[in-house]
């Protein structure tokens, strides 16, 4: 399959890293065939060395019949952003998964995600469209996660944990069992959520407190 990344920012680098492992490790016909990175700054591309040919800008990018994307940009809107702008076009979004991903036959997946190395997802899990689980991220059975939402590293969300579309999950952030949140949120680093959040909300540690042991 031919694909060209959208961005050519960290996140694109490690797509293109995945891509290739994947492909070092499969004989079979299943394969990406990276054609190149499209991102409105070029110096992107130059700062991570990409292997592949720089292809422009993608603002005024027109679609290419018989390749399909994969979107290689976090930041949620942009992300969103430049996803609209090529369905608008009738561009066709490829899936990523890789080959370290524990996945359970009942799980699912919308359009155009991505999952990273060694994520779990767990009976009946659901991941909606371009979402990004990072690495070491673990769904729990039935939990379900909307569109546009972006999972950094060793996310852990509890079984039937349920939200919405375009959340920021930071590190190590967690769920307990049956927590609801919305839409837009930022869930900052280290945070495990007890309590369901609404919208728009950001949920960090108000205080630190450093303890010195004699």
């Amino acid at each position: 399959m031919k694909v060209i990344i959208v961005g050519s920012g960290g996140h694109a680098a490690e797509i293109s890293d995945y891509i290739q492992y994947s492909n070092s490790q499969n004989s079979s016909d299943a394969t990406f065939e990276i054609i190149g990175y499209l991102d409105d700054n070029f110096n992107n591309y130059l700062h991570y060395c990409l292997p592949f040919p720089y292809l422009g800008n993608i603002s005024d990018y027109k679609i290419v019949p018989h390749v399909q994307y994969i979107i290689g940009i976090a930041n949620l809107v942009y992300r969103k952003k430049f996803v609209e702008l090529f369905l608008e076009s009738v561009a066709k979004f490829s899936s990523y998964i890789h080959p370290t991903a524990s996945i359970s036959s009942s799980a699912k997946m919308g359009e155009g995600v991505v999952i990273a190395p060694n994520v779990n997802l767990d009976p009946n899990a659901y991941v909606g469209d371009f979402s990004l689980g990072n690495s070491k991220v673990s769904l729990s059975h039935d939990s379900k996660v909307g569109e546009y939402n972006f999972l950094s590293p060793n996310v852990c969300f509890s079984g039937f944990t349920q939200f919405g579309d375009e959340n920021l999950f930071g590190v190590n952030s967690a769920t307990i069992p049956g927590i609801k949140i919305g839409n837009r949120n930022k869930i900052m680093a280290g945070m495990t959520r007890d309590k369901n959040v609404g919208d728009c909300e950001v949920v960090f540690y108000r205080f630190k407190e450093k303890v010195n042991m004699i």
